[in-house]
Order: structure tokens, then C-alpha cells, then sequence
């Protein structure tokens, strides 16, 4: 089963609230590492980019096993999503999803032939949300101590 349209919306307007990511990879002896990265891209058609130095540990940990995790975190919701990873070079797509920010890690700019593209194919995804945001969620675990009533949020499984 692939994700319908209401499933890819609810996947964008939850990853429009993160601008960092953990990038979770596995190193030659198994180990999991978790890299923190910034989302380049808000519009997820399946896609997630990163811009990374190609030095980096977890360039070097996707040549041994593409095979990523990769997990978000706000005040209210939480998103996991799996994937393969791929290291890109394309001139190009750096300079479209380059800005200015990323002059603080790579201050030659996309034509620093140390930066590259880190894209992630995800092929499933699994979220919670708290609906109504932080007061919400404060309420909700009041009412919860009060009464003892489950937590109420939303929690779904997503196949891409």
C-alpha cells in the first residue's frame, strides 16, 4: 500500500514544523549513529535533501549501508520516517537548495568541493501529533492525572 493524498498532506504540514532532523545510520561495526541535519526541502513528495560535507561520518557510514532513519521532534509531534540514502552531486540541485544559512558550516558556498547532497528516499513513515498543539497536550495530561484517561493524539503508520 502506497500513501494516499490526505496521508502525504498530513506528512508536509507536520514537517513544515521541524527544521532539524536526526539522521540515523549504521557504522561498519553496526553501531547506529544519529547525525543531526537541517531539512532543506518542506515540500515531501517521498523525498528528503540535505546538504552535508562530503567528509562527513555519515557520508561514509551511507557508502557501507544506505539504510537510514530518520526522526523529528517538536514541543507536540513526532515523525519517523525510514529510507535509503544516497550521497548527490548535482551542481545544479545544490544551488536550489542552497540558502543562507548554510554559509556558517560551508562559507565557499555550493561550490565548495567539500559539499554535497544527501537525499533520502523515505519508504515509510509513522507520527504522533497532539492535536491543538502545546496547550493541548499540557491539558491533556492534566485531565490524564486527574482521571486516568488515556492521552488523546493522533498515531499513524504510513507506507510511501
Amino acid at each position: 500500500m502506497t500513501a494516499d493524498t490526505a496521508e502525504l498532506t498530513k506528512l508536509n504540514e507536520l514537517l513544515k514544523g521541524f527544521r532539524f532532523a536526526m539522521v540515523t545510520t549504521r557504522t561498519a561495526e553496526g553501531k547506529l549513529v544519529a547525525h543531526p541535519l537541517t531539512v532543506q526541502e518542506t515540500e515531501f513528495d517521498g523525498d528528503l535533501w540535505f546538504v552535508i560535507s562530503r567528509q562527513a561520518s555519515a557520508v561514509e557510514h551511507i557508502r557501507l549501508d544506505p539504510t537510514v532513519g530518520v526522526s523529528f521532534s517538536s514541543n507536540d509531534s513526532w515523525l519517523s520516517l525510514s529510507g535509503t540514502a544516497h550521497v548527490v552531486e548535482d551542481d545544479a540541485k545544490l544551488r536550489e537548495e542552497w540558502n543562507a544559512g548554510l554559509e556558517a558550516w560551508f562559507p565557499e558556498g555550493p561550490e565548495d568541493p567539500n559539499v554535497v547532497l544527501l537525499k533520502i528516499d523515505a519508504d515509510s513513515a509513522e507520527y504522533w501529533d497532539s492535536p491543538g498543539g502545546r496547550v493541548a497536550s499540557l491539558l491533556a495530561f492534566v485531565k490524564h492525572k486527574v482521571t486516568g484517561d488515556r492521552m488523546e493524539g493522533e498515531n499513524e503508520k504510513i507506507d510511501l
